[in-house]
């Protein structure tokens, strides 16, 4: 080895100083990756005790919601996108009397339910509220159900004690309509006495005296029909069979007022649950009403139609003068009328027995443009227990009557026979 290759005394020490430099930054390097992982230690074990802790206040709420939905009266219903049941809690089960987890809701209801849309009827009688409340994110339906059977009931008794607080005032007023005839029929039977009468005016006044006790017979009738409300009886029957036996009856009265009716059915498979003889006895008593509310000639318009809901839609429209606004708040009262002759139940009574039937009248009228009565039902054949876009997102359903299309003028200018 040469002398120009061995490293002298200041090389070798210039090596061992940067030795020394690299040794010491390598200890100070260490020292702070060990302080490093101490405080990344610390660091995750503080945010695995927060997510331990997170993970316990979830369980304790998932556990504290798990037994409200078990101790809830209602039920409680989970529905994906599709309509599939995921999950339902006790009380769904045993309102709906069958665990109706992975089924579709749709078979469900057509299962169990009679009727219905926001209340709906169970087999059994009973009736639940629905309540339809969208998830956020939009995959699915939360669906509560409470039984609203004592609530309807007690609707229903609060109902029949307004009707008879309502019965105590028209007291006076009925024994003073029924007053009328009741002199005109004991002034007749007094005539019939008269042996000298000949056959003619003997008939005569007896046919008078017959009229004059059907009006009485009428008016206690609607009173009681008034006071009744809602038919117990609950049976499925053909709309269009209640129309044909309406027309039928029609006829002697429309031909002696010189009248027509026209009847519009577009829908002719309807089938209505309640008391098909109830319903025709309001739609007869609307109708006579109408025609003896026109001055002469009654043209009548009788339209039903369907919306995509199942609700069917009956609308009488006539060609009378109409009536002033003040009139027309006041048609559905008792024992308001217009007319000298009129028992001022019919309305009162064609409205308790809509509204037995589960629907709702409405009246449209103006001097001189007419009027229009519309009923709208909730038909017993209905495809589906819910509505038809409960799965579109839409929570709420309006219910809009059809429109129809007719140009004539009509009115009811003499309400409540």
């Amino acid at each position: 080895m040469s002398a120009s290759a061995t490293p002298t005394a200041q090389q070798l020490e210039s090596a061992f100083e940067t030795f020394n430099q690299i040794g010491e930054q390598l200890a100070n390097s260490y020292g702070d990756l060990q302080q490093r992982v101490v405080s990344l230690t610390e660091e995750l074990s503080q945010a695995r005790r927060e997510t331990l802790r997170q993970l316990a206040e979830k369980e304790r709420v998932a556990a504290r919601l798990e037994k409200l939905l078990q101790a809830l009266p209602g039920g409680v219903l989970v529905l994906d996108e599709q309509g599939v049941i995921l999950e339902a809690n006790p009380g769904a089960v045993q309102l709906l009397g069958e665990n109706p987890v992975n089924r579709s809701w749709d078979e469900i209801a057509a299962s169990v339910f009679v009727s219905g849309d926001r209340e709906l009827q169970l087999q059994d009688g009973r009736w639940l509220s629905l309540s339809i409340n969208t998830l956020e994110d939009g995959q699915g339906k939360i669906l509560l159900l409470t039984d609203v059977s004592e609530a309807r009931r007690l609707q229903d008794l609060v109902n029949q004690h307004q009707r008879l607080t309502a019965l105590g005032e028209m007291a006076a007023g009925l024994a003073h309509q029924i007053r009328t005839p009741l002199a005109s029929v004991l002034l007749y039977l007094s005539q019939l006495e008269n042996l000298s009468l000949d056959d003619a005016t003997h008939l005569q006044f007896v046919a008078k005296t017959r009229e004059r006790l059907r009006h009485m017979e009428q008016m206690i009738n609607n009173m009681l029909a008034y006071v009744r409300g809602r038919s117990n009886a609950q049976e499925c029957f053909s709309l269009k069979d209640v129309i044909v036996s309406l027309e039928q009856m029609l006829e002697i009265d429309l031909r002696s007022a010189g009248g027509q009716i026209h009847i519009h059915n577009q829908a002719q498979d309807v089938l209505i649950r309640g008391n098909a003889d109830a319903l025709l006895g309001a739609l007869s008593n609307l109708a006579i009403n109408a025609i003896q509310a026109c001055d002469s000639e009654p043209r009548l318009l009788l339209s039903i139609s369907r919306n995509p809901q199942g609700d069917t839609f009956i609308v009488l429209q006539d060609n009378g003068k109409g009536m002033e606004s003040e009139v027309r708040e006041k048609v559905f009262e008792p024992f308001f009328t217009t007319r000298s002759s009129g028992t001022g139940l019919g309305l009162a009574v064609v409205k308790a027995v809509v509204e037995g039937h589960g629907g709702t009248i409405d009246i449209q009228s103006s001097v001189g443009e007419g009027t229009r009565v519309m009923i709208c039902l909730p038909a017993a054949d209905r495809e589906n227990t819910l509505p038809a876009n409960m799965m579109s997102g839409q929570d709420e359903v309006p219910h809009a009557v059809p429109a129809i299309v007719d140009s004539t003028h009509t009115g009811m200018n003499e309400v409540n026979q």
